[in-house]
């Protein structure tokens, strides 16, 4: 699409009288609300007169009652996710906390001493100096040791179960 002059003109006075850069395409024709803008801006066009709204803010609506939350469930909606009152969710068993690995010295690796067989499980402060990592030998595929893995890969409803416990 070309910008004629017949256009051009037509632009600016739509654009004057406050229509929309939206507007103004549809009553061009062949342009995008996107070329209107641009072609505005290059044309260097600002001052534009008010929208014929008489300056007035529009009334705002009052917003709707919410119900009030009872201690009951609802009747309305899916029924098979219904919580019978009478029945009170089971409490969760505590997870059993596993024991912390006691590494002799000489199994402990450094950053320098890991390959891929040994266990990369950090233990300690990295601002330490008996900062160290496990050092056992790895499960294959995965850099921990049989132990570290069981702490680092925990079943998702696992983790779930544990963040509703905590009450998050």
């Amino acid at each position: 699409m070309q910008w004629t002059e017949d256009r051009v003109e037509r632009l600016k006075q739509l654009w004057a009288e406050g229509l929309s850069a939206s507007r103004i395409a549809a009553e061009l024709g062949g342009i995008t609300r996107n070329a209107v803008i641009g072609k505005v801006h290059r044309l260097g066009l600002s001052g534009r007169v008010k929208s014929s709204s008489g300056g007035q803010p529009r009334p705002r609506r009052p917003r709707a009652e919410r119900p009030q939350r009872s201690s009951t469930p609802a009747t309305a909606g899916n029924t098979a996710l219904k919580i019978d009152p009478k029945e009170r969710p089971r409490p969760v068993a505590e997870p059993v906390p596993l024991e912390e690995l006691v590494i002799p010295i000489s199994e402990r690796a450094t950053i320098l001493s890991l390959t891929e067989t040994t266990c990369k499980w950090p233990i300690g402060d990295p601002g330490h100096p008996d900062f160290h990592f496990c050092g056992r030998k790895a499960d294959t595929g995965i850099p921990y040791c049989a132990h570290h893995a069981r702490i680092a890969y925990q079943p998702a409803s696992d983790r779930r179960r544990e963040r509703r416990a905590a009450g998050r």
